[in-house]
């Protein structure tokens, strides 16, 4: 018997994260099997959709539907096996049938899925894919230097293929869709065992979607490089200008901040489609080596037929994305230099005009103190005329005063008393301001 323990309460998400590792899980029943993937693009409001077309599906066939919550679902109905995941950019439908037909792709396990039904899926095609896994008697798969007979199912297309799974199974692709809007994988079965097989078939179809993922960022790439090109060009004009003397500064910063908004918003605008796109390329390169291909003489493996036409296109993208971000730093650094060029100008402006602000105090000071220093010869002049007169009221009172020797005597004093007066208001005014 489980011994219970008291421990802390879970974490909300505790029982999601750690189920998480068993989610998607391949599930084949049987082999042989026949198996048709859809990955569909589909807008919020598709998506809702989406889930009430599960529950239809289900309740026709009476099944328990998928939760509402829940982004992954897999189902057995009567004639056929279908899985569904729901991905941040696709969703994507998986049906599997496993009675035995001689041609492989003939019979596709879509056929199994009601018509109607089937009609009704929200969204736009982005891969459509049928795969069989048979046996090498089935096909009359003897001698590996001899691929005419499975040419013959890819209408007579070049194949690519390797063997894969430590050997377990070879599988073969021409990479085209052909006249039913269906990309094909055919794998032979040598020694594969039913969990394998599911995990080899998930593989290939997340090569097909990843592949296809990781190329939507392709078109962008080309349709950006004349604007690239445009605004490298627009950039250099306005460098080169910022050297000449004579050049109109605001103009130019003007000119640069409708650059530095126009690259910005490029990289704002398709920054998310070049990170997807370098994502989805890595998944594409991890499925590749979990596949662990051994080279068949004659015809190339997936992985170099992959990388060969893939890698080009993700070095494009990848070329394109890091340009934008250099023309934007570019762009920074010019306009940083352009505004330093101008708080400098203005600086100096400033300074000029400081120094023209500071000559005019000073010419008004001396103006001041002149006005200050007629201003005590003024006041002393009528403090000792009204002395002069106090002395010949004295002097008519009868007082001994010789009035011309008091008013001259005074004037020194007066003096001296309205400088210290000036002095004291000009230190009272100082200490108020400070």
């Amino acid at each position: 018997m489980a011994t219970l323990f008291q421990i802390p309460p879970n974490h909300p998400q505790r029982f999601v994260l750690h189920n998480e590792v068993h989610a998607r899980a391949s599930s084949i029943l049987s082999l042989p099997v026949r198996a048709s993937y859809l990955a569909l693009s589909l807008s919020s409001d598709e998506k809702k959709q989406e889930r009430k077309h599960l529950t239809a599906l289900c309740e026709r066939f009476g099944t328990v539907p998928p939760d509402q919550d829940a982004d992954h679902f897999s189902a057995t109905f009567d004639s056929f096996q279908m899985s569904w995941e729901q991905h941040g950019e696709f969703s994507s439908y998986s049906f599997y049938a496993y009675d035995s037909i001689t041609e492989p792709f003939t019979h596709p396990a879509l056929k199994k899925v009601p018509v109607d039904w089937l009609a009704r899926i929200n969204g736009q095609v982005l891969v459509a894919a049928h795969a069989s896994v048979v046996s090498a008697a089935d096909i009359d798969y003897r001698d590996e230097t001899d691929l005419s007979p499975l040419s013959a199912h890819f209408a007579g297309n070049p194949l690519v293929g390797s063997k894969v799974t430590g050997g377990a199974a070879s599988v073969f692709t021409d990479f085209r869709i052909h006249l039913d809007g269906f990309s094909r994988f055919l794998v032979v079965n040598h020694d594969l065992r039913t969990a394998q097989a599911g995990r080899l078939l998930h593989r290939l179809f997340d090569i097909e979607v990843y592949r296809v993922m990781a190329l939507l960022a392709f078109p962008i790439a080309r349709k950006l490089y004349p604007d690239l090109k445009k605004a490298d060009r627009q950039l250099y004009t306005i460098t080169n200008s910022m050297t000449q003397p004579d050049n109109d500064d605001a103009k130019l910063l003007d000119e640069l901040t409708g650059l530095a908004a126009e690259v910005e918003n490029h990289i704002s605008s398709h920054q998310f489609r070049f990170a997807a796109a370098s994502a989805y390329y890595q998944l594409v390169g991890q499925r590749l080596d979990d596949l662990r291909e051994v080279r068949i003489q004659g015809i190339q493996t997936l992985g170099e037929f992959i990388k060969r036409r893939l890698e080009p296109a993700m070095n494009t993208c990848s070329s394109i994305s890091h340009r934008y971000t250099l023309i934007s730093e570019r762009v920074s650094n010019a306009s940083q230099l352009l505004r330093t060029k101008v708080d400098i100008i203005i600086e100096r402006q400033n300074q000029g005009l400081l120094s023209s602000m500071a000559l005019r105090a000073k010419m008004q000071l001396r103006m001041q103190q002149t006005v200050e220093g007629i201003s005590m010869v003024a006041i002393t002049y009528y403090a000792a005329n009204l002395i002069g007169k106090i002395a010949e009221a004295l002097h008519s009172l009868g007082w001994h005063i010789n009035v011309e020797l008091v008013e001259g005597l005074s004037i020194p004093f007066i003096f001296v008393i309205i400088g210290i007066s000036t002095k004291r208001i000009h230190k009272i005014i100082a200490n108020t301001t400070e």
